[in-house]
């Protein structure tokens, strides 16, 4: 976004630098606020502990909540068959890919009066770190990354349902369930659930790519997952990358006063995405097939926890594997991190079919995240709560919604039955009732309110600057700020401080203010994807986005995995039109090795494709075997070079590409999310015109 602000240079968020000089101390009780002594064991010295007021919102949750039911705990620990004994797991590359260290804190008896007690309980729930038995032939390795991997036995090997996130992770994994259990008998197969990366990044840390293609092992996945795995990942993927960084907290340290957990699982793992495409689709609404001696039945999903998705049933033992569908929590209808909202009526009724095709006669259901389930009235029961909790949502908040209740006030009005907030696997630890209620109305009536002054709003810095003037200036607010901080009003004192610090980056004070309200608001949130969020902004408005960080790049394998269409598309998207203004083209792409072809036209400062089709008269046809485009797409290679060593071939204006390129914008993984939080003038990292980026691959 544009802006006409200057900004001041922020500092990095190591060591000494934390000191920030230059402070405006207005009066003697904003300066003490703002000088406090540091907090003994926080990370930040800025940091400060819970207040009294949010000592008393998380010793209700303890008073309210049913901690007396341990179910969880029993069947969390069921099975056990070795724990793991390292805490690291390293990546090829030399750094750590999974530290489960960090996580020690959670193993003691205390309760830390910086995290909700619910949060506190699943991410105790989460420590599970080693191979268990699902049943005799079905075992999981937990605790290696964000997901669970699966182990089913076939006739001839093993096969593999969701291996990890990276492939470091999910090599330590096979290595130690070969230990265990495994018998050292080959994987024969691997089954992706969904398209979310925490599903099939680690492939290849458990199968050879040449063994697929020999046709030794099968990969099998459910309709449009190649499609839908890649495109989530590429229109809006900057802005997601960035705003992964709130959602998982990934700037955060890992302790009382940080990160958590992330509720599906404690962590992200950061070793070697990769992807091997799926060699058998499952195509039916349900699909019966054997794989390697083992009868599944398949039944697609589309459009619930994710666009591409599958359960299966195994018949032979009745047991029940729920993918992401049905988890230990409530999901996320609108994640934070953005994407299409879901349909969670959809989903509840995808959830009411699997309970009366399967959910009968199951004896065991487990999924990809957390635990199984054992003996069919208790799989019954967690379905039918989790269908209830989709549907409810979905029917609710419509149902204030047909009474004026807006996107702006139903996260305050909505909740769930009483039942449903008594019962453990349908708390909010992934999605929460307040963004996901905001979600649902979203998708159904999008963002206006229907207040007409709302529906051309200001921008926020605009806007600012008159309501800090009406408001009676910094000195003013920021002592009403202090007062409702002290009051433990924190929620209106994010709002009027936000105000001040919109209109006035460079206040220190104000900002500082605002991260010490943001703190205490994070501490009482038992949802890690908010309470990440609010400690994220507290962080950032403290210390600045960390200079030199940026997001990962994405794989080959994903890259590979791009159609050409999409990656048209997506440099439709980097493209700035306003580079463009005037000029209008007719371009020609063929790509002869996949028998592909396209109609570019470039006019109104718009870049669009067509598949199947080529222009009579362009102004410049390209030649270029879709094998070297993918160099191209990954940064590797200019096209410019490729038609001048002769890998590609042109007719026409070659200039045209040229214009193309300098209008071909680099996105910042960093952008500045608050104000006065980054150092707009440094240089931003460079990328190749033509470059595909795709940066970090949707986990859930």
């Amino acid at each position: 976004m544009t802006t006409r602000r200057n900004f001041l240079k922020t500092l990095p968020s190591a060591g000494a630098a934390f000191a920030v000089a230059g402070h405006v101390l207005l009066d003697d009780a904003v300066a003490h606020a703002q000088e406090a002594t540091p907090l003994e064991g926080h990370f930040h010295p800025k940091g400060k502990a819970p207040s009294a007021h949010t000592k008393a919102v998380l010793d209700k949750a303890r008073k309210d909540l049913p901690f007396s039911d341990t179910l969880d705990f029993d069947e969390q620990k069921r099975g056990l068959i070795a724990e793991m004994p390292k805490k690291q797991i390293m990546a090829d590359a030399g750094h750590v890919a999974w530290d489960k260290e960090r996580f020690d804190f959670l193993d003691t008896d205390e309760d830390f009066d910086s995290i909700h007690p619910s949060l506190q309980r699943i991410a105790r729930l989460n420590q599970n770190y080693g191979v268990y038995e699902v049943r005799p032939g079905f075992y999981q390795v937990r605790g290696f990354d964000l997901s669970d991997i699966s182990f089913v036995r076939g006739e001839t090997g093993w096969i593999v349902i969701d291996p990890l996130i990276s492939a470091e992770p999910a090599r330590a994994a096979l290595e130690f369930f070969q230990e265990h259990v495994g018998e050292g008998r080959p994987v024969t197969a691997v089954i992706y659930s969904h398209s979310h990366t925490d599903h099939w990044g680690g492939v290849r840390g458990v199968v050879d790519e040449d063994d697929v293609r020999a046709g030794k092992v099968e990969i099998i996945a459910p309709r449009d997952f190649m499609e839908h795995t890649i495109s989530e990942n590429v229109y809006a993927g900057n802005a997601m990358n960035r705003r992964l960084f709130y959602q998982y907290g990934l700037l955060l340290p890992t302790s009382p006063h940080g990160f958590v957990s992330q509720g599906l699982g404690q962590g992200v793992s950061a070793g070697q995405v990769g992807l091997i495409a799926p060699t058998r689709i499952i195509e039916d609404d349900v699909e019966d097939i054997v794989v390697d001696g083992v009868r599944m039945i398949f039944q697609n999903t589309p459009g619930t926890e994710a666009p591409s998705n599958m359960n299966t049933y195994f018949p032979e033992t009745k047991t029940l594997w729920m993918a992401e569908n049905v988890t230990a929590t409530l999901h996320n209808i609108y994640t934070l991190r953005g994407a299409p909202v879901r349909n969670p009526l959809r989903w509840a009724t995808y959830i009411s079919h699997a309970l009366m095709l399967y959910g009968q006669e199951a004896e065991v259901m487990f999924y990809s995240h957390h635990w199984p389930r054992w003996g069919n009235d208790r799989i019954q029961q967690v379905l039918r709560d989790q269908r209830d909790l989709y549907a409810h949502m979905n029917n609710q908040v419509l149902h204030h919604a047909n009474q004026g209740v807006t996107i702006n006030q139903i996260h305050n009005v909505y909740e769930l039955p009483e039942s449903l907030q008594q019962t453990w696997h349908t708390r909010g630890y992934h999605g929460s009732p307040e963004h996901n209620s905001r979600g649902v109305i979203q998708r159904y009536l999008g963002f206006w309110d229907c207040n007409p002054a709302t529906l051309i709003p200001n921008s926020p810095e605009d806007s600012a600057p008159l309501y800090v003037q009406m408001m009676g200036g910094s000195e003013a607010i920021i002592k009403k700020g202090l007062e409702l901080h002290e009051a433990g009003d924190y929620m209106m004192a994010s709002e009027v401080l936000n105000k001040l610090v919109q209109a006035e980056p460079q206040n220190q004070p104000a900002r500082h203010l605002l991260a010490d309200v943001y703190e205490q608001i994070g501490y009482q949130q038992e949802n890690p994807g908010l309470r990440n969020s609010f400690l994220s902004g507290a962080f950032e408005l403290r210390s600045g986005v960390p200079e030199g960080e940026s997001a990962d790049t994405s794989s080959p394998d994903v890259i590979r995995a791009m159609s050409t269409e999409l990656f048209l598309n997506f440099l439709a998207i980097k493209m700035d039109g306003r580079k463009v203004s005037g000029h209008q083209y007719k371009i020609n792409l063929s790509t002869p090795d996949n028998g592909e072809k396209f109609l570019i036209e470039l006019s109104n400062s718009t870049l669009t494709n067509v598949e199947g089709y080529l222009h009579d008269d362009p102004d410049l046809s390209m030649t270029i075997n879709r094998t070297d485009l993918e160099v191209v797409m990954a940064g590797e290679k200019e096209l410019e070079t490729q038609f001048a060593d002769g890998t590609a071939t042109f007719e026409g204006d070659i200039g045209i590409l040229g214009i193309l390129a300098t209008a071909m914008v680099d996105f910042d993984p960093l952008f500045e999310v608050l104000p006065g939080t980054r150092d707009n003038s440094s240089e931003q990292p460079h990328s190749e015109s033509f470059q595909a980026e795709i940066g970090r691959t949707v986990i859930e």
